[in-house]
């Protein structure tokens, strides 16, 4: 019993250790794609599909672990709630990665069109790679206050992007032949607020690996 106990403890490290690696990979491809928009280069924007690719292999094998540990071990309370979480967070990694993918493909657009005209999209962009860093690393240490300053930061994130939708209209208001380039700077303003949306989720998955109890942020 305390042989199987062990080799499950081993499993949950490894499971811990790919949690910590999908986590870089998000971490990367934000910064990859905000990167690529404040430089206005076009390689970088590729090279965040690149990234987008690994995240998925990740979540694949992290799924895959979670299901073994669930059929071949008999979990307790706790390791259920830690494989659960892990399942759960790995969805909005995935996403996360989706929306990086999906910032990156407008800059590919731009023409080599920087978007420092709206300074609020570089501190929605420093903040959700924080957020992602801070759940992560909530859920490997089992750290409750960690977790609860990241779902703080979502209300900067939010803020900020309140600010760069006002700024951007602004920019359409003083010059309608801007209005295209203001809209696409929009749209990666609202793929960045949806990151910290599914930072704020691994989060609340987080808390719940630890207490047991879900509650979601309005």
């Amino acid at each position: 019993m305390i042989i199987m106990r062990s080799r499950f403890d081993e499993q949950l490290n490894h499971l811990r250790k790919k949690m910590i690696e999908m986590g870089a990979e998000c971490e990367n491809i934000i910064a990859l794609a905000t990167k690529a928009l404040f430089d206005g280069n076009v390689e970088e924007a590729l090279r965040a599909k690149e990234e987008g690719i690994k995240i998925d292999e990740l979540e694949r094998e992290i799924e895959s672990i979670c299901l073994k540990l669930l059929l071949q071990q008999q979990p307790v309370a706790k390791d259920l709630r830690i494989i659960s979480a892990a399942l759960k967070m790995i969805t909005d990694m995935e996403r996360i990665g989706d929306q990086a993918e999906d910032i990156a493909a407008i800059v590919a657009t731009l023409n080599g069109r920087v978007g420092d005209e709206c300074i609020y999209i570089s501190a929605m962009a420093e903040a959700t790679i924080k957020m992602v860093t801070g759940s992560i690393d909530a859920y490997v240490n089992e750290d409750l206050s960690l977790a609860k300053e990241v779902l703080k930061h979502d209300d900067l994130v939010d803020e900020a992007f309140i600010s760069a939708k006002a700024s951007l209209i602004k920019m359409i208001a003083n010059n309608i032949n801007d209005g295209e380039y203001a809209l696409d700077l929009l749209m990666i303003a609202k793929y960045f607020e949806r990151i910290g949306d599914h930072a704020t989720n691994i989060a609340e998955w987080v808390i719940f690996s630890v207490t047991g109890i879900h509650q979601q942020g309005g």
